[in-house]
């Protein structure tokens, strides 16, 4: 439930200042910084076994992508961190019904809870953003956004950086 916290509750007051702050924010720096965090999200994740670890350096992907498009429409911002906080506490409280901490023991869970399980997985293929599940929206709302915005590039790097992210959470679903 700690990490539950972390990556829920604890992202309020972070994301309170990014709003309050976005305004007068440098839009290449702030855009900079948001395609690092995905991309740092997206490496670190892949080297981890734990599932909290795994979760933990997932948020700090999907807060590249909400910090990439604060400046230009905040609402899209809000939409993504709250289907990301529905999500996520599904992910977290589902893990801690079945008790899987690593890898090696989510994948033995199946047996013991099938229904939960694939709902499990649903929720995070839906994390990782793919079509046509909840969390591909945002993500394809945000690359709207930022084509809008002559920011095609970003949108193409972020894109493919996500790419990182899904592959993670593949290794989790299966």
């Amino acid at each position: 439930t700690t990490g539950l916290l972390l990556s829920t509750i604890m992202k309020l007051p972070p994301m309170a200042l990014l709003f309050m702050t976005s305004p007068s924010l440098n839009p290449t720096l702030l855009t900079t910084m948001a395609i690092l965090s995905t991309a740092l999200g997206g490496w670190m994740g892949l080297n981890q076994t734990q599932t909290r670890k795994i979760l933990a350096f997932s948020s700090i992907s999907h807060l590249g992508w909400m910090a990439i498009i604060v400046i230009y429409n905040p609402k899209l911002t809000l939409l993504n961190f709250y289907l990301y906080v529905l999500m996520t506490s599904t992910v977290f409280l589902t893990l801690n019904s079945i008790k899987a901490l690593k890898l090696s023991t989510l994948m033995t869970t199946w047996t013991k809870a099938p229904a939960l399980n694939t709902m499990l997985l649903l929720t995070l293929l839906s994390l990782a953003g793919l079509p046509p599940l909840t969390g591909f929206l945002p993500k394809w709302l945000i690359i709207q956004e930022l084509t809008k915005q002559d920011m095609a590039p970003a949108a193409t790097i972020i894109s493919l950086l996500s790419l990182l992210g899904l592959f993670f959470y593949l290794r989790l679903a299966y």
